[in-house]
């Protein structure tokens, strides 16, 4: 298990932008599972609802992502580079929030790569009944790459 201290060696996001409080299990060659614990700290937490609104689950599956590609630098001796989602092609909700106290079981598992780009499904449980699927695009980038881009979103060059 890699608790949450660890995470924050694997993944960019910090503070309440971190989405996962463990990693359960994982196979460097695409695949793990992660958890969340749904509490009144999470930044998408919304009172009204009592809890996180379900399509926040693509956020949850894209950080699970993230620290699989995390790992995955490090067993190279490489420093975890940064990604971004480029598209969502499908995502089937079947609850509209993750209540607080409750425990969502994120999965992922690489489906198909070419390049720098990786399509992943994810799979998100509630006690074990699955509640939420979908495939998920992202593009992992060098640290430069992603420098250059913060320096041109902040007019900066």
């Amino acid at each position: 298990m890699i608790c949450k201290e660890e995470l924050q060696t694997l993944i960019p996001h910090r503070g309440k932008m971190l989405l996962l409080d463990r990693i359960i299990e994982y196979d460097i060659e695409g695949s793990m599972r992660a958890e969340y614990d749904i509490t009144k700290d999470c930044l998408f937490y919304d009172s009204t609802a009592g809890g996180v609104p379900a399509w926040a689950g693509f956020e949850l599956m894209a950080q699970t992502i993230s620290a699989l590609a995390g790992i995955r630098s490090r067993e190279r001796g490489e420093t975890p580079k940064f990604g971004f989602i480029i598209s969502i092609p499908f995502m089937q909700i079947e609850i509209p929030v993750f209540r607080l106290g409750s425990r969502v079981d994120i999965r992922v598992k690489e489906f198909d790569r070419t390049d720098l780009v990786y399509t992943f499904e994810g799979e998100i449980f509630l006690e074990d009944k699955k509640v939420m699927e979908g495939r998920i695009m992202v593009m992992e980038v060098s640290n430069e790459q992603t420098q250059a881009l913060k320096e041109g979103y902040n007019g900066t060059r």
